[in-house]
């Protein structure tokens, strides 16, 4: 690795163009992928490394046996030995020097959602514009879209789609001829990585592209169409893995346009994909959008569940829900969704968001891994974690992207570490988020030639810390939306407040939260018996979550016997004072880090600090105005 260009790459990833790739055995292929990465990262020198296929392993799984000199790796099948081969990079760039390692997938299916959009704009995109799309048609750079798929590749990602599922004309497209021709080349790229496309497809489609008067999934001119175009994909694009659709959410139209249920709009496109072997994914992500923030009966976070879980059963067998793991929308503290893993007769996948939508838009150091772990961690009921669902009732894993067309991919180059930590944990589930950041930053700062000890060890305290900095300034104990509307980065309080989202915190001068208990809204109660009591008992409720589920007073007292005033205080002087720190430790990483590295990691900490500072006396002071109690500390509240 040269000096100029660290810091600009991803893991072990090349950004140099390569040979087209042999037509030969997809163990030669693995075997040129290593060697690929072996010299982009040590040089010349060959490793005695054999590559082969051993039906007896797990599909997608390998095994490597071996040392640094002499190594075999095996293969359950091809992408198995694919990434057999990237994980002996990963040994080896980590400076391991034998290997017994077996290893398989705990999630059949691990997808990326790309929100691009046709004309080469991203929807929440931090990084750049689309590596797919420019003005209007697939446009792409074709040795940096490889090295894409050999980045996903290399921690497991399986499929991916490559348009916004808040679907456009343009993109609407990809059904016809004409769009298919350019989205066949871009399959081809990906195709020898393991990695499967999926197209967003608009409910609409059989009035846009079909020229029917009607998308009503009981009109047999529907169903033919998604017949014939079903056909016409899987004709040009035989491996595809399906369709991704977003319908009666945020002005998409869907089936209740037409007084039906979703079972109904979602099994007349399954039908269609199931000769071909296509999975139809179905996202849950609706919720009256138009809400009047005087209606204190209605509680958003209550839709999906209300929603889908009436009609389990009702759906085709190649249908999977895509349910985000929230009943929110990916913000920084929210319970898990309870409709996971409450559709018994229903596949269902796990949606994340990679992208910081809410945590800092690839602006702000956050570390994803270490929520994803809380996640995980949540319970489903007294003897399980939501994580042992996971591979079981949950069948897929999926992730909104955080990748564009910037020169490292994510904006941020710590950010990186969020698209590594997730096809690692979607893998593996039962991964912690220390074990992944000490991989990635190993990996990315270890030891070479030109980074001195001590500099992974360092990043990964920052990454580690970055989660719970970043909440300590933004809404205390599970408030959500306290952004601003249109963009959602920074401090707004009120800007959802009245608004037709459903996203309200009712904070007034004596009190803040909405009672979601039983007594309530009710919401609690479509969590399993042990869940629900847990979230309804304020002594056994999470207090990082307590102003989720409870209306509360400012002088009510936490465990440490602090009021919820004075800890709304305390935390957003300590959030501050906490990237603070990170600027001192990186400060202390310059002599260690080559220069273009070191300045652009600087560059995103001081915008943290601004917005930080911004946080703090913005929260600070609307709660002081609303309960005119002052910091028991006397520091500087702006009134």
């Amino acid at each position: 690795m040269d000096k100029t260009s660290f810091g600009y790459r991803a893991w072990f990833q090349p950004t140099g163009s390569f040979s087209t790739f042999s037509g030969g055995k997809y163990a030669l292929f693995a075997e040129e992928e290593f060697q690929r990465g072996h010299v982009e990262l040590f040089g010349e020198d060959k490793k005695g490394v054999s590559f082969e296929i051993n039906k007896n392993l797990p599909a997608e799984g390998f095994s490597i046996t071996g040392d640094a000199t002499t190594a075999k790796v095996e293969g359950g099948c091809e992408s198995g030995l694919l990434y057999g081969a990237y994980r002996l990079l990963f040994a080896l760039r980590r400076g391991e020097q034998t290997f017994t390692i077996n290893d398989k997938p705990a999630v059949p299916l691990r997808i990326l959602n790309h929100w691009d959009n046709g004309d080469g704009s991203v929807e929440r995109g931090y990084s750049g514009d689309s590596l797919f799309w420019r003005n209007g048609m697939v446009g792409y750079d074709l040795p940096r879209l490889r090295d894409y798929a050999r980045l996903l590749a290399s921690v497991g990602i399986n499929q991916i789609s490559v348009n916004n599922v808040n679907v456009r004309l343009l993109t609407a497209k990809l059904l016809t001829d004409e769009g298919l021709n350019d989205l066949e080349k871009v399959a081809e790229v990906f195709r020898p990585f393991g990695i499967k496309l999926l197209i967003s497809v608009h409910f609409d489609s059989p009035v846009w592209l079909g020229g029917l008067k009607t998308s009503d999934p009981a009109d047999p001119k529907v169903a033919d169409f998604w017949n014939e175009a079903a056909a016409r994909v899987y004709k040009r694009i035989p491996d595809l893995g399906g369709f991704l659709v977003k319908a009666d959410s945020e002005f998409q139209s869907g089936p209740n346009a037409f007084g039906h249920t979703q079972d109904v709009g979602a099994n007349v496109i399954a039908r269609a994909l199931k000769p071909h072997g296509g999975t139809l994914h179905w996202r849950c992500f609706i919720y009256n959008c138009l809400q009047d923030w005087r209606d204190t009966v209605t509680d958003r976070p209550k839709a999906a569940y209300d929603t889908f879980f009436p009609i389990d059963g009702k759906f085709d067998d190649n249908v999977i829900l895509q349910v985000k793991y929230g009943p929110s929308d990916f913000q920084v503290r929210e319970p898990n969704s309870p409709l996971l893993g409450a559709m018994k007769a229903t596949r269902e996948s796990l949606e994340f968001q990679i992208a910081q939508e809410y945590t800092g838009q690839q602006k702000d150091m956050y570390s994803w891994a270490v929520q994803w772990e809380e996640i995980f961690d949540q319970p489903f009921n007294e003897t399980r974690a939501t994580r042992d669902l996971v591979g079981k009732e949950i069948e897929a894993v999926v992730a909104v992207s955080n990748t564009g067309n910037d020169e490292n991919w994510c904006g941020h180059l710590m950010s990186q570490s969020n698209l590594y930590a997730f096809g690692r944990m979607a893998w593996n589930p039962a991964l912690t988020a220390k074990e992944v950041t000490e991989e990635w930053t190993s990996l990315t700062f270890g030891k070479s030639d030109i980074v001195a000890d001590g500099v992974d060890s360092a990043v990964t305290k920052m990454l580690l810390d970055s989660r719970h900095v970043y909440e300590k300034y933004n809404a205390p104990l599970g408030i959500c939306w306290m952004v601003y509307v249109h963009h959602h980065y920074g401090p707004s309080p009120d800007g959802y407040e009245y608004a037709k989202w459903g996203t309200y915190h009712r904070a007034d001068h004596k009190a803040i939260g909405v009672d979601r208990t039983r007594k309530g809204t009710g919401y609690t109660a479509q969590y399993q018996p042990y869940v629900r009591d847990l979230y309804e008992n304020l002594d056994t409720c999470p207090e990082e979550m307590v102003l989720y589920f409870h209306r509360l007073p400012y002088d009510y007292k936490l465990s440490d016997g602090r009021t919820m005033i004075q800890y709304i205080y305390d935390t957003h002087f300590e959030g501050v004072e906490g990237v603070e720190g990170f600027i001192r430790t990186w400060e202390s990483l310059k002599s260690k880090l080559p220069d273009e590295a070191y300045a652009h990691v600087r560059k995103r900490l001081d915008m943290q600090l601004d917005n930080a500072k911004e946080w703090r006396d913005v929260i600070n002071s609307y709660f002081y105005r609303k309960s005119n109690i002052g910091d028991e500390k006397g520091r500087r509240i702006y009134i």
